[in-house]
């Protein structure tokens, strides 16, 4: 039902509507009614904000924008720096003469001169009962062996145990009474 026209801006607006939607003033006189600008300036205040709040709602606003600037000025710094490293290693000159890469990684080229030292001969005296070995080994928390059992009779095939002795069973301490 858009038969009616403004008077102020000649939009088609509703015949019945008392204020145009689009300028604010009477539809049939054309003076303006309400203003509207004042009314919103008056309803919503505007914030004041400080320039790195501006600074900080801007790059919310933009996030891909400052993502990709970001990026670029990283690069740019790379670059330079890059390049300062590359002229100063053109105009340093070294006193020895240039030794290829391949002679320093290729190992079929270099001849092995020393021979691998052998390993030490370690003499301990366990004569045959490795179980005497586990009297060497110093350790936190280690638990000394039991001494030696007398050797079972010869009818007995079993070897002896290669393990740790077992930890003697003893029962807790109980805090004296106060």
């Amino acid at each position: 039902m858009t038969n009616g026209t403004c008077a102020s801006c000649g939009r088609a607006i509703d015949a019945a509507a008392k204020v145009c939607p689009y300028c604010g003033s009477d539809p049939a006189t054309g003076e303006k009614v309400v203003d509207t600008q004042a009314i919103l300036q008056e309803v919503f205040h505007p914030r004041e904000i400080s320039t790195s709040e501006s600074v900080l709602e801007f790059a919310r606003q933009r996030q891909g924008l400052v993502i990709i600037g970001s990026l670029l000025l990283a690069f740019v710094v790379l670059a330079g720096i890059h390049q300062i490293i590359s002229r100063r290693n053109d105009v340093a000159v070294a006193n020895s003469p240039a030794v290829p890469l391949t002679e320093i990684t290729d190992m079929a080229n270099q001849t092995r001169t020393a021979a691998p030292a052998p390993m030490p001969e370690l003499d301990f005296p366990y004569e045959g009962q490795p179980q005497r070995m586990r009297t060497f080994i110093v350790e936190r928390g280690a638990i000394a062996p039991a001494p030696p059992a007398p050797p079972a009779t010869a009818t007995s095939t079993q070897p002896p145990p290669a393990g740790p002795a077992p930890a003697p069973a003893t029962t807790p301490r109980r805090p004296p009474a106060r």
